[in-house]
């Protein structure tokens, strides 16, 4: 199908009339026709949104709520669409995509609570007869760059509480699923956002570069909110410091999964299995470590591997299944070359394998996995998972912390104090006691700490990402000076 972008609330073109394919992961055909945007189609997006904040900041509170309430009704009422084009374009299940959209309204509906919520206060001064306060103001033009892996809950979560605090956006879709961002636009529009306040701009895998650079660097743009790849945020970040705009990152994750030795396996082994295939386990919280006591670590695995082999995996498009396609080949060869050099290193496949010439993938465990190996450390963002054995707790501890990431992590035990001193222990900006990695609320900080990045998504934190703080005071003009 194709489609176009929306600048300015008019369906759009690129300027040069350039355009790109995006094909289904598993059969190849051609789904989605696009716009190749280049940094001339920036300006225009940009340039629209910045005339739309003249009004949009002004908004009140309770018109802007108004409108997000009719949007998260909206985006319900869609979902269908949602599940029928996500899917083609990322290859991801039923369940997963409804998800998508069912935490998509929920991000709608908490950012337009926060709406009245942005809020300064009095503070105390020593000049007499003045008023001191702090007061918080949207900013501007704000970019936000989702990616295809969430491709509902986080272009949603890239724009929202930016609209609702009353700012605009430009928003980047992801070249692999170009058709679900524009849809999420167009469900904003068609709820009653004014024109220009959500633009969406796509482009070609080629003509990223360009692209973000394009918006980094446009004077009009204030800010920048990206989730993706660690490797792409550190270019993010180093650009947009030369230009001095904060930067809001979500990035990687190997996210890892204690099991203690009092811990219930039964209920650790349906987290695990949870938290590492839902969506084929490319998630950026996605458990990509299982660190298991081995005093347990023989039935731990035997009863998980029982489990993955229970879920079953095909075209997410023609059959209701627990695993689909993963978005594209190369998640497969990163997999591949993981678990084949873990096995060779002494490495057990406990359950699944990676497929020669398919994108789906069953689900697979590769246990006794050593620090010697790349699965150990690198993020495989597919349908694989580790299984570390930990001599105790402090070697869990060590073993879990031992990575550049830190995002998500989850302790599973009985003794709730000592999962506690666990999860304090663990780097990470999330973690749960005797939950998955896998976990998403609204009003929730959001976000994760080393290589993970930085700042965070959610409620009050995310207002603050999406406001400046100004300090203002009214002060006696006649008031004395020392000179």
């Amino acid at each position: 199908m194709n489609i176009d972008m929306l600048i300015g609330g008019a369906p759009t073109q690129s300027i040069r009339n350039e355009m790109f394919d995006r094909k289904n992961p598993v059969t190849g055909d051609v789904v989605t026709t696009a716009p190749a945007a280049k940094s001339a189609d920036v300006d225009l997006a940009v340039k629209a949104a910045a005339d739309a904040f003249k009004s949009w900041s002004k908004t009140g509170p309770s018109e802007r709520r108004s409108i997000l309430l009719k949007v998260a009704e909206e985006f319900q009422a869609a979902v269908s669409d949602f599940m029928q084009i996500a899917a083609q374009e990322t290859g991801a299940t039923k369940v997963w995509l409804g998800f998508n959209v069912k935490v998509a309204s929920g991000m709608i509906r908490e950012a337009a609570a926060m709406t009245t919520q942005l809020k300064g206060e009095v503070i105390p001064t020593d000049k007499p007869g003045s008023l001191a306060m702090s007061v918080r103001r949207p900013v501007g033009v704000l970019v936000g760059m989702a990616p295809w892996n969430a491709p509902i809950i986080l272009a949603v979560r890239a724009v929202v509480m930016a609209i609702a605090c009353g700012n605009t956006v430009v928003l980047k879709a992801s070249e692999r699923c170009p058709h679900t961002h524009r849809l999420i636009a167009e469900v904003f529009q068609r709820s009653g956002l004014p024109k220009g306040v959500l633009n969406v701009i796509t482009h070609s895998a080629e003509d990223a570069p360009e692209v973000v650079s394009a918006l980094i660097a446009h004077p009009d743009v204030k800010r920048i909110n990206f989730t993706g790849s660690t490797r792409v945020g550190r270019i993010i970040a180093e650009q947009a410091g030369k230009h001095l705009k904060p930067v809001l990152l979500e990035l990687g994750g190997k996210a890892p999964l204690i099991v203690l030795d009092d811990a219930d396996i039964d209920a650790a082994v349906n987290a695990a299995a949870f938290g590492a295939f839902l969506n084929q386990g490319q998630i950026c919280m996605s458990t990509e470590r299982i660190i298991v006591d081995e005093s347990i670590a023989d039935e731990f695995v035997r009863r998980f591997a029982q489990k993955a082999q229970s879920l079953s995996c095909g075209d997410a498009t023609k059959q209701d299944v627990i695993l689909g396609s993963v978005v594209d080949r190369d998640i497969i060869d990163r997999v591949r070359h993981l678990v084949e050099d873990a096995t060779t290193k002494g490495a057990a496949i406990a359950s699944g394998g990676v497929p020669d010439n398919s994108t789906i993938m069953p689900a697979t465990i590769v246990d006794k996995v050593t620090p010697d190996m790349d699965i150990y450390r690198d993020e495989s963002f597919g349908p694989v998972v580790a299984v570390l054995r930990a001599r105790d707790t402090d070697h869990a501890i060590e073993l879990a912390n031992d990575n550049a990431y830190g995002l998500s992590a989850s302790v599973f035990g009985s003794d709730i104090t000592q999962a506690m001193r666990v999860a304090e222990a663990i780097e990470s900006g999330i973690c749960h006691i005797n939950g998955p990695t896998v976990a998403d609320e609204a009003q929730m900080p959001f976000g994760g700490v080393k290589a993970s990045g930085y700042g965070k998504f959610g409620s009050l934190q995310g207002m603050e990402q999406f406001t400046e703080l100004r300090w203002i005071t009214i002060e006696d003009p006649h008031q004395h000076y020392p000179f």
